[in-house]
């Protein structure tokens, strides 16, 4: 099934998915899938038929951020069956889930918005996959998608994690910082370059750099990092990093490895 069509009623409710959860967050993977396809652009559709899974059926219920209830953990379960990291499954519309509800907006040309009405739910019942920007790519990669603030993150062909992000401001900077003992006047072009890149090294926890602390931090091209952060807007806002939020970045580095290829496209449009 081609990148632009809908992904078919209950995608990647199969019976060989397999729920991961790490730090409190779900994750989702179709291992059926992962077995018989090395396309990232083949739909769930065909595992779902094969094992006769019921399709998914939105309760229709608007939802705003703060509800709480069944509805909640419903829209919660979705997105992690999707590949979508909304935190714990708790009923709980917080952060965490909001990220990801932002995340499936995006992907699904859904203007980002924290409520789910109508068209969002439509979505979830016949969602979009993401756009694959590089269809000859390794089997396991990272695409991160500047015009829509999104990364996918794909594991044997398999898209095993969509999340929202907060690429380079685009933005020219200069700022003073104390380092290395000493106050510092830094300046720079806050940009994400476009291009094709690999993971390289790593640091666990908060990371001081000359311009902030990044949490978890991945480093895929020079001091460009994919990196966890308390501040991860819709619009693009950091200095050149893609800043993830925080319940992402705690569980990325357990499905990240080092020497992943990592492609970056786009321009985002304000």
């Amino acid at each position: 099934m081609g990148v632009g069509q809908r992904q078919g009623v209950a995608a990647l409710m199969t019976a060989g998915a397999v729920l991961l959860s790490s730090a409190g967050v779900t994750l989702f993977a179709d291992a059926a899938a992962a077995q018989t396809s090395a396309s990232p652009a083949v739909s769930a559709v065909t595992a779902v038929t094969a094992t006769g899974a019921s399709p998914f059926v939105a309760p229709g219920k608007t939802l705003k951020l703060g509800a709480k209830g069944a509805t909640v953990k419903v829209l919660q379960t979705r997105l992690a069956e999707l590949g979508y990291a909304p935190g714990r499954i708790d009923g709980r519309y917080g952060g965490a889930t909001l990220a990801a509800v932002w995340a499936f907006q995006k992907v699904n040309g859904i203007t980002p918005t924290s409520t789910v009405a109508r068209r969002t739910w439509a979505a979830l019942e016949t969602p979009l996959a993401p756009k694959v920007l590089v269809p000859n790519g390794k089997p396991t990669r990272v695409e991160v998608n500047l015009a829509k603030q999104v990364m996918v993150l794909y594991v044997g062909g398999v898209v095993k994690l969509v999340s929202h992000t907060s690429s380079g401001s685009g933005i020219s900077y200069c700022e003073t910082a104390t380092w290395e003992g000493r106050a510092q006047r830094f300046c720079g072009d806050a940009r994400t370059p476009t291009g094709d890149y690999k993971t390289t090294w790593r640091r666990d926890g908060w990371h001081k750099s000359y311009l902030g602390q990044l949490y978890n931090p991945i480093f895929f091209n020079g001091g460009i990092a994919f990196h966890g952060a308390l501040s991860v807007p819709l619009a693009p806002a950091s200095h050149g990093c893609v800043r993830l939020p925080m319940h992402v970045a705690e569980v990325l580095p357990g499905l990240l490895g080092t020497g992943v290829p990592v492609h970056v496209r786009g321009r985002f449009v304000r």
